[in-house]
């Protein structure tokens, strides 16, 4: 995977084994570790593994999701390198958009009336998972007007498995609405007169700063920044504060009152546990690192 090397050292002494990356057997193999684990992996509820899309289109879509935001995932697998996997997988999404009472039924029988309701038919996903891909795929991607991961995998030794996001770009779902934001920000001015615009402009500047395909996600109670998971969620700005909710653990957090705070089990919208209270600009240096820490956590 890019050149990455995994080995693994034996505490008894100075020596190190290299487990070797291989490929899966058959691509059942890998999407049968994927489904198993898609939440954790992808920040995808699991729907539907080899669904039929009726005998007009005749296929079968390899697996059905629904990520964290509500929007619809199409998830398509290869064993090594496939130029179709691509198009396999736009054909599906296009299936998709003429089928959305059949897909949001589908979410009603197995996550309920709410998420079904709640479906974000604005930012279709589609996440292709191959061996490798090709600069032509890499390219490929960049010229559609869809929301698309290209995931390279490989397994080592009997029990790990490596995923990398080889590309990643935007639909309609990256559409930034700063009017409309910025409009929500300078209704929000605290006690002391300093505008929220300031910090709003300032925590967007940092969390998309930190990689060079994050996703913006709009959605009515917040929005989100995403990887192929949410890494934070930034709520409409109140009078004094502007709160952010992140993937970085809060047990390994020292948590200070009216800054951060853990939220585990409390109900909040958005995605995360760390809940971050910026005031200031100054508030968004200090919660960098916390970005970085759920960046690297998502």
């Amino acid at each position: 995977m890019s050149g990455l090397k995994l080995f693994r050292t034996n505490a008894t002494n100075s020596g190190v084994t290299e487990v070797m990356p291989r490929l899966a057997e058959v691509e059942a193999d890998v999407q049968r570790l994927v489904e198993a684990r898609m939440e954790t992996l992808l920040g995808v509820r699991f729907l539907a593994s080899e669904y039929g899309t009726g005998p007009v289109h005749g296929g079968r879509i390899d697996s059905l999701g629904l990520d964290e935001n509500g929007s619809p995932v199409i998830v398509e697998y290869k064993r090594g390198v496939d130029a179709g996997v691509i198009n396999q997988g736009l054909f599906y999404l296009s299936w998709l958009m003429d089928h959305r009472s059949e897909f949001e039924h589908l979410v009603r029988d197995r996550l309920g009336a709410t998420a079904a309701s709640q479906v974000l038919w604005s930012g279709p996903r589609l996440i292709c998972i191959a061996g490798d891909f090709t600069r032509y795929d890499v390219h490929a991607v960049r010229e559609h007007r869809r929301s698309i991961d290209l995931v390279r995998y490989r397994l080592f030794g009997s029990d790990l498995l490596g995923l990398e996001t080889v590309a990643s770009v935007s639909g309609g779902i990256q559409i930034a609405r700063r009017v409309r934001r910025q409009g929500e920000a300078r209704a929000a001015v605290d006690v002391q007169g300093a505008s929220m615009v300031e910090v709003v402009n300032a925590a967007e500047e940092a969390l998309l700063g930190l990689g060079g395909s994050i996703k913006r996600v709009e959605r009515k109670q917040y929005t989100a920044f995403q990887k192929l998971r949410n890494f934070a969620c930034v709520c409409p700005p109140q009078r004094s504060k502007l709160l952010v909710y992140l993937k970085a653990d809060p047990r390994h957090v020292d948590l200070l009152p009216g800054f951060t705070r853990d939220v585990t089990g409390l109900g909040h919208h958005g995605t995360g546990d760390l809940e971050v209270q910026l005031r200031t600009p100054r508030d968004v240096e200090r919660a960098q690192d916390l970005f970085r820490a759920s960046y690297a956590a998502a």
